[in-house]
């Protein structure tokens, strides 16, 4: 079945706007240049999503596509976890324009609750059977998840740009591991 223009204009327009946002931030990104971006006019972009906040849903609705751990120990989730975020960052912008966003702009802050809640919860509660205690866990897996696309995509500390995928598993994996698994320290 051939793709219909009205589909390729869409893709064109959530592309266009994705890069815009990441790049220039919502307030900045401009339905004009998002247009003139997607070689469209600025009409198009209007007519498809109504507003810039509907074109921001719109940009940040996608899924971790969080892999498969049912054959793999739950004590060993972690270092797939944190493989699969650098991939999902360094193939989709579109979680970067979701975290630069997600500070500024309660949509994207509303989206990205959305996939802490909607996805990664539930990948939690698989293993734990407490769902208040598998939300604090997924909080505290965002914590670390989320601060690792903020310094190595965002702000590109040079110390994190500069790690191979290895050297970050080997990092991180005890903290991801002990949000996932562990107990809090009683102190």
């Amino acid at each position: 079945m051939p793709v219909r223009r009205s589909d390729r204009t869409r893709a064109a327009i959530l592309t266009a706007a994705r890069e815009r946002f990441a790049v220039d931030g919502y307030a900045k990104a401009t339905i004009r240049a998002i247009a003139a971006q997607a070689r469209i006019h600025p009409s198009m972009v209007m007519r498809y999503y109504g507003s810039k906040e509907k074109l921001l849903a719109a940009a940040a609705n996608f899924g971790l596509e969080l892999p498969d751990v049912s054959h793999v120990p739950p004590t060993a989730w972690s270092e797939g976890l944190i493989r699969h975020l650098l991939e999902v960052c360094e193939q989709n912008d579109t979680m970067i324009a979701l975290l630069r966003l997600a500070a500024t702009q309660e949509t994207a802050a509303e989206r990205a609750r959305w996939i802490i809640a909607h996805q990664i919860e539930p990948l939690i509660a698989t293993t734990e059977p407490d769902p208040a205690l598998a939300a604090r866990r997924a909080a505290m897996l965002a914590t670390q998840m989320m601060g690792l696309a903020l310094t190595r995509y965002i702000l590109k500390l040079p110390e994190m740009v500069t790690m191979t995928h290895d050297e970050i598993v080997a990092w991180l994996s005890p903290a991801v591991q002990h949000y996932l698994t562990g107990q809090p320290a009683r102190g």
